[in-house]
């Protein structure tokens, strides 16, 4: 199932025609390639969430990275990304009525280097998340909290803020290619 998705997704610029191919070689080159077992690189999936105008984003102010993003996840096992995607949204937000746009397809696509950190107390050595991700949109009136393990904030942003929010610079191109998108969906 992911794997013919990735293959219908139609990149839109040249990093994920190439993050496309190596995404789809690693199902033939690495046995496990949706748990973290695989300590090298693993499916993760995101979920960039817009209010009804599309002019704010939700973001989280994520403890590891020290930085604004988005939310997401390990695909840990689950083959249905948008699935691990909208249980993210909910889990470190505490939104709950959310739509999935894009007509429920991948709205980008990359590989993304992650730094060796320390989490819940144990290093986790550098290794790159194959990265899905979709569009949702909420109500910003809704209830949000703070997932203290993950996060240290939670906040409707503007859009037109949102790259220069992340402090993570390989993620401003992926956040720039999105918006680019959302400003497109009807």
């Amino acid at each position: 199932m992911l794997k013919e998705q990735i293959e219908k997704y139609i990149p839109v610029n040249e990093q994920e025609k190439k993050d496309k191919e190596f995404m789809l070689k690693t199902f033939e080159d690495f046995g496990d390639v949706l748990t973290r077992e695989n300590e090298y690189l693993h499916f993760t999936s995101s979920a960039f969430v817009v209010n009804k105008n599309r002019d704010k984003v939700l973001m989280i102010y994520h403890n590891i990275y020290n930085s604004w993003g988005w939310t997401g996840g390990h695909a840990d096992g689950e083959e249905d990304l948008l699935s691990v995607a909208i249980r993210e949204v909910e889990e470190e937000t505490s939104v709950k009525n959310i739509k999935v746009l894009n007509n429920r397809e991948i709205v980008a696509i990359d590989t993304l280097p992650v730094a060796g950190h320390v989490k819940r107390g144990k290093y986790v050595d550098a290794h790159i998340h194959l990265s899905v991700a979709y569009v949702f949109e909420a109500d910003e009136n809704d209830e949000i909290k703070i997932k203290e393990d993950e996060n240290s904030n939670v906040a409707w942003q503007d859009i037109e803020k949102a790259v220069e929010l992340s402090t993570e610079p390989h993620m401003k191109p992926v956040y720039s290619k999105i918006i680019d998108k959302v400003k497109q969906m009807k």
